[in-house]
């Protein structure tokens, strides 16, 4: 079996907490890697937390200068609406230099939530 781990970066994305409000995580710069991927656990879900989880990028690190990414550079199976106790995937394909997750909240309480970016197609390995 090849080692997939010195070949990935792997950065917190969101930190694992309870949510009770819109969010959005850490600016993930993607200098150095050609591909990034975002996986996204969910715990428990209080009274009715209606949260959804999108992809948001930026030439900068200014939060200001997010936008939500197009459609088109996102791969996603995540639901409008998360659900309890899982896991989601979202690809990113554009070209901005930052990328980051933001959860919305369309109402309820709250949801835990936290996310990791896994960096791949690494130019320089392995990765440290």
């Amino acid at each position: 079996m090849r080692d997939i781990a010195s070949n990935i970066g792997a950065v917190p994305a969101l930190a694992p907490a309870v949510q009770a409000a819109a969010t959005t995580g850490a600016a993930i710069d993607t200098k150095g890697f050609g591909s990034l991927a975002i996986v996204v656990n969910t715990g428990a879900i209080a009274g009715d937390g209606d949260f959804g989880v999108k992809l948001q990028d930026s030439d900068t690190t200014t939060s200001g200068d997010f936008a939500d990414a197009a459609a088109d550079v996102v791969d996603s199976n995540a639901p409008a609406t998360l659900e309890a106790s899982s896991t989601y995937k979202l690809g990113y394909r554009g070209f901005k230099r930052y990328v980051r997750i933001a959860l919305t909240k369309a109402g309820g309480t709250s949801i835990a939530a936290g996310a990791v970016a896994v960096l791949g197609q690494a130019q320089s390995r392995p990765v440290a």
